[in-house]
C-alpha cells in the first residue's frame, strides 16, 4: 500500500492520483474485503475529536486526502508534498480505468434518482464498464433482516469495487461495520455521486485551487452545512495552529541547548 502520514490523528495515504487507482484497483482485484476512505477537513477533525472513529478511519486499506487543506497538512506534519486526491475526481478514473481492467463496479447509497442518472452516464460514456448492481437504501438505520440481505445481494452481484454514499460519517462506519462480510473494495465517496450524476455542478479548477470548495458547498446547503463547515473548519485552523506553536517550541528548545 502506498505512505501513510499522520495529520493530526488520522494516518493520510500519500502518492499521486495515478498511484491511488492503481492501489484500489489492485484491492478490487484481490477481491480484498477491505476499505477506502477520503479524508476532508471534518473527517480528519472528528477523526480527532472521536477516538472511536479515528479507529475506523486509520483502519482503512487507503485514506486519500480529499480536500486540499489536509493534503497540504501532511507536509506540515513532515510528510512529503502531496497533491488532493478528492473522491469527485478519483470515481471517473476509478470507472474508466475498471473498464480498461475489466473490473467491475457497484454503487451503494443516495437516491433511486441519482442512481439512475449514474446508470446513464455510465452506459453512455463507459459501454464496456461491468455494472454490477445499483441501490438505493432508506434513508434510516436498516434492520438486520434488511442489512443480511443487502450483503447478499451486493455478494451475489460479486463486484470488484462497491462505492458507498451515505454521508460522513455513517458511510465509512457502514464500510468498517461490513468488513469481512462484502467480499469488495468498499469507498466511501458521498458527494461524488451527485456530481457524476451530473446533478451538482463543481466549482472551476482555479477556485478549487484556492480552497474555495467548501465555501461553494455551503451556498448550496446552507441549513445542513453551516456547523460543518464554519465550527469544524475554524477547529482544524485552530488544531493546526497549536501543531505549529507546538513544533515551534521545541524547535526553540533545542537551538537553546
Amino acid at each position: 500500500m502506498l505512505p501513510r502520514y499522520p495529520v493530526l490523528s488520522s494516518l493520510i495515504s500519500t502518492g499521486p492520483a495515478p498511484a491511488f487507482v492503481d492501489a484500489v484497483l489492485r484491492l478490487g482485484a484481490a477481491r480484498s474485503s477491505s476499505y477506502v476512505c477520503f479524508a476532508n477537513v471534518h473527517m480528519v477533525v472528528e477523526a480527532h475529536r472521536q477516538p472511536a472513529f479515528g479507529q475506523v478511519v486509520n483502519r482503512a486499506a487507503l485514506v486519500a486526502p480529499d480536500g486540499s487543506p489536509v493534503a497540504a497538512a501532511v507536509r506540515w506534519f513532515g510528510g512529503p508534498a502531496q497533491p488532493r486526491v478528492a473522491g469527485m475526481d478519483a470515481l471517473p478514473l476509478l470507472l474508466a480505468e475498471a473498464a480498461r481492467r475489466g473490473q467491475s463496479v457497484y454503487f451503494y447509497g443516495t437516491t433511486p434518482e441519482v442512481l439512475a442518472a449514474i446508470e446513464a452516464r455510465i452506459r453512455r460514456e463507459l459501454p464496456d464498464l461491468r455494472l454490477a448492481g445499483l441501490h438505493a437504501p432508506p434513508f434510516r438505520p436498516l434492520t438486520p433482516e434488511e442489512d443480511a440481505a443487502d450483503v447478499a445481494r451486493i455478494n451475489a452481484a460479486d463486484p470488484d469495487l462497491l462505492f458507498v454514499a451515505l454521508g460522513c460519517p455513517r458511510q465509512e462506519q457502514w464500510m468498517a461495520a461490513h468488513q469481512g462480510r462484502i467480499r469488495a473494495c468498499m469507498l466511501g465517496v458521498g458527494q461524488a455521486f451527485m456530481t457524476y450524476a451530473g446533478l451538482e455542478k463543481r466549482l472551476p479548477t482555479w477556485a478549487r485551487r484556492l480552497w474555495l470548495e467548501w465555501a461553494y458547498r455551503l451556498w448550496l446547503e446552507p441549513r445542513r452545512l453551516w456547523r460543518r463547515y464554519l465550527v469544524t473548519n475554524s477547529r482544524f485552523v485552530w488544531l493546526m495552529l497549536r501543531h505549529a506553536a507546538v513544533q515551534w517550541r521545541g524547535t526553540a528548545d533545542i537551538s537553546t541547548q
